[in-house]
């Protein structure tokens, strides 16, 4: 790992892979640092645009010749392939090179760093402390894996010496990371293509909670059982969340996944010395994070389209019960795309019954990211396995639009759902 000096050294950065939600966070960072930054990407979006806006270079597609000779880094996501040319002329021009979750070590080696990890509810508890913290004048630099409402970007630039991220643990990424104060939301089996196991999946976070130090803070639920045994192995003082008082009814958003992601902030307000009063009433003002139980509007039919990010078992589940509990009585149908074909296969099982709170189901196309189909599984299977009846798949998306125009009534909520592009369909129904 590189030392804090060279990264005070370093003038021009160039970012593979820039429109990704953790890339294009360094990315601004960079650029309000005043350095200068250049990066590609397969396609343009409204991270790339508003990269650009702010003064980035930005590349369609990945070239060598996107790659200027007077780069000082570059810095890719753990998406780009060996091959890619940007990556191949880096070493032939000899620039040193730093995955995404190497650079945010980086980042974070000098600061107080507060690493937000778990197999869900990362983002939301990430952008929840984000907002006790600003609003108790703390000035925190804020790195969060969505987009934040009131300040439509994905960073948060402070001037103090505090340092907010998600810790995520794909590839034991967070392993670069060093936290004063780590908070594990949970512990679940996911990313089965990288883990074999649970146990193994368990070992990565164990690792993580062994960086901290006897004056560190681990916050986490010492009753989840999957996370109690991680929590044996750290020197670190341990808040557990799960004896913090929050009321449902202080919160703006839905679900009883929320109040635990809240509790777990109000962890961190502790350890800060922020009064809990003001960190609840902090919370009682958060309205949530893009893609995350997102109100998108109300079509011209009257019915309601939100969206939300979930695509494991237990985050679907989660926000579908989130979902009952704000609308009892309406009528829900669930857009779902199955994200990664390894993750739909091994879990199947799971997936098929977490949708008990939809009173429709509607399963798009595996939504394929960084694998290939290996034609072991389909979104077919998973709608066979679905217990509830009214469950289909279609194919497209503008078959499923046309199914949700000829079906779904006024006072109806439609809930797309799914890492991958989904979005879309709710969005075509607002224009």
């Amino acid at each position: 790992m590189k030392d804090n000096n060279f990264l005070k050294n370093i003038r021009n950065i160039h970012f593979v892979g820039i429109g990704g939600i953790g890339v294009s966070a360094i990315a601004r960072m960079m650029l309000a640092e005043g350095k200068r930054v250049s990066g590609s990407d397969a396609s343009w979006s409204l991270i790339t645009r508003e990269l650009k806006k702010l003064g980035a270079v930005i590349y369609k597609g990945h070239n060598a010749r996107n790659l200027a000779s007077d780069t000082d880094l570059v810095v890719h996501t753990t998406a780009a392939a060996k091959n890619n040319p940007e990556l191949l002329e880096a070493k032939k021009l000899k620039i040193p090179v730093l995955k995404y979750s190497q650079m945010l070590g980086l980042v974070s080696k000098d600061k107080h760093t507060v690493a937000v990890a778990g197999t869900h509810g990362k983002t939301t508890t990430t952008a929840m402390i984000a907002k006790i913290l600003i609003d108790a004048k703390l000035n925190p630099s804020v790195i969060v894996g969505s987009l934040l409402k009131k300040e439509n970007s994905n960073f948060i630039p402070g001037k103090g010496n505090l340092f907010v991220c998600e810790a995520c643990e794909y590839n034991r990424a967070f392993l670069d990371l060093s936290p004063n104060i780590l908070v594990i939301t949970n512990i679940e089996e996911d990313h089965l293509d990288y883990y074999k196991d649970l146990r193994d999946i368990q070992s990565a976070f164990s690792e993580l909670a062994e960086k901290l130090g006897k004056d560190d803070f681990l916050v986490c639920d010492l009753n989840d059982k999957n996370l109690e045994p991680v929590a044996r192995k750290t020197k670190a003082k341990i808040i557990d969340y799960s004896k913090i008082r929050l009321p449902p009814d202080n919160l703006r958003v839905p679900g009883a996944h929320n109040i635990k992601n809240g509790k777990a902030a109000l962890g961190v307000a502790k350890i800060l010395k922020i009064r809990q009063s003001e960190a609840i009433k902090s919370l009682g003002k958060f309205s949530g994070v893009w893609r995350r139980f997102e109100r998108k509007g109300r079509s011209k039919e009257g019915v309601l389209i939100y969206d939300d990010y979930a695509h494991h078992p237990t985050e679907v589940r989660a926000a579908l019960r989130g979902a009952r509990e704000k609308f009892k009585n309406k009528k829900i149908f669930c857009v779902f795309q199955p994200h990664l074909f390894s993750r739909t296969r091994l879990l199947m099982d799971d997936f098929a019954k977490s949708f008990g709170d939809a009173d429709e189901v509607i399963v798009a196309d595996i939504y394929a990211a960084r694998e290939k189909d290996d034609k072991k599984v389909h979104a077919k299977d998973l709608v066979d396995k679905i217990k509830n009846y009214n469950a289909r798949h279609i194919k497209s998306f503008g078959e499923i639009k046309k199914f949700l125009k000829k079906n779904a009534k006024k006072g109806d909520v439609i809930i797309t759902m799914g890492a991958g592009d989904i979005f879309k369909v709710g969005e075509s129904m607002l224009e």
